[in-house]
């Protein structure tokens, strides 16, 4: 009998004592994420948590942005791809010029125009020309037509503010592709849209831009507002911007959006990718913000009166 309730007894102790084991395991296993590993573990399931967050960001960046018209990993070349849309009546407003004034309207974009190597050296330039000065905000331009140059707040005459020193950071090298990327485009638009390229003239304002993330302090650093070309500059009948540097690897954010009745429609920007367009309210767009990175570009404007002509820039 004795035996008997020892027995019970080792036996009860026994099962007391697994209990106690299976314990003391749950507690170590729940002391360890407190330890070294559970750290590790927390570390990278914060790591994921943000690299989703970041490409949420990067991917709805701008959630109005329903239709890609060009992707920045796409080459469009040697022909434009072109779409059509219907004129508006801001041309009835203003003279019309037969041979050039838009009969066929719509926007283009080509990769087949300027090489990405030419694109470089014209960024480049910019790159030198802003180094002299730049907007306190995150836009800033350099019109090597009339010597406009972003500075602080205000804009200063870059020929008679650095005098001698232009020569430092030019080239006539320089001038001459500048000159010949200019003409090329004006080929492009004459040929996409049936003009006479004799008669469309290069016009103001014609410049460099070099946009990134830092907070606007004028209202010339606020480029992402919708705008119409043709309403904002009387002279303006078609419209182009050479991209100097890449969507998604130099910047994100940037990105150019036609804002139609029925749709928004975007061009992401690729080293050399001209895009171009009439200049009317069929053609209403604004540019997103830059979240990170630089954006460079050039914008070159083309009227069909030639009251409104300017020269190509030339070295001082």
């Amino acid at each position: 009998m004795a035996l008997l309730r020892m027995r019970n007894a080792q036996g009860a102790n026994a099962t007391e004592i697994e209990k106690k084991i299976k314990r003391g395991n749950a507690l170590r296993q729940g002391s360890a994420w407190r330890g070294p590993r559970g750290l590790v573990a927390l570390l990278l399931f914060a790591v994921c948590l943000c690299g989703a967050a970041i490409w949420l960001c990067v991917t709805f960046l701008d959630s109005d942005v329903t239709e890609t018209l060009v992707r920045q990993g796409e080459l469009v070349s040697p022909q434009p791809r072109f779409f059509s849309v219907q004129c508006s009546e801001d041309y009835d407003n203003h003279k019309r010029y037969p041979g050039c004034t838009p009969q066929r309207c719509g926007r283009a974009v080509t990769d087949g125009v300027v090489t990405r190597e030419e694109a470089q050296v014209l960024r480049r330039l910019a790159e030198r020309g802003l180094s002299l000065a730049g907007s306190d905000g995150g836009a800033s331009i350099l019109d090597l037509h009339s010597g406009a140059l972003s500075m602080g707040k205000q804009f200063v005459n870059i020929y008679r503010y650095f005098g001698d020193q232009i020569s430092d950071v030019f080239t006539q090298e320089d001038f001459q592709l500048y000159r010949s990327a200019r003409e090329r485009i004006q080929a492009a638009i004459a040929e996409t849209f049936g003009l006479d390229r004799t008669l469309m003239y290069l016009t103001k304002p014609t410049f460099f831009s070099r946009i990134n993330s830092t907070l606007a302090k004028t209202q010339h650093d606020e480029y992402w507002h919708p705008h119409i070309d043709k309403v904002t500059y009387g002279s303006f009948d078609y419209t182009s911007l050479l991209y100097l540097s890449d969507y998604g690897s130099d910047f994100t954010g940037g990105r150019f959006i036609f804002m139609d009745p029925n749709a928004n429609r975007t061009v992401e920007p690729r080293a050399g990718r001209v895009s171009f367009f009439s200049s009317g309210t069929e053609n209403l767009h604004r540019v997103e913000k830059v979240a990170w990175g630089t954006r460079y570009a050039i914008t070159v404007s083309f009227t069909c009166d030639p009251a409104h002509a300017i020269s190509d820039p030339a070295m001082p």
